[in-house]
């Protein structure tokens, strides 16, 4: 028998915050979140050895954006 809500479905699992930066990949569609709200989606363009920082490109035309950890954004794949 299985535990529930042990297993995350896909859908949850897709949309969770991912809490290590470094298992992000240069190509991944991510959204960036402050408050509950998304204030940029777009596609990884780096992240720092240390996990700590994300460069991203915008969805829409737009120069690369930089996001720290530290100033309280989440992510998640989109």
């Amino acid at each position: 028998m299985k535990a529930r809500g042990g297993v995350l479905s896909r859908r949850n699992s897709h949309s969770a915050a991912i809490s290590d930066w470094g298992t992000l990949t240069v190509g991944d569609q991510v959204e960036i979140i402050k408050h509950a709200h998304v204030i940029a989606a777009g596609v990884v363009e780096e992240v720092s050895k240390s996990g700590n920082v994300l460069w991203l490109v915008p969805a829409d035309p737009a120069e690369k954006q930089l996001f720290l950890k530290s100033d309280g954004v989440q992510v998640r794949r989109s």
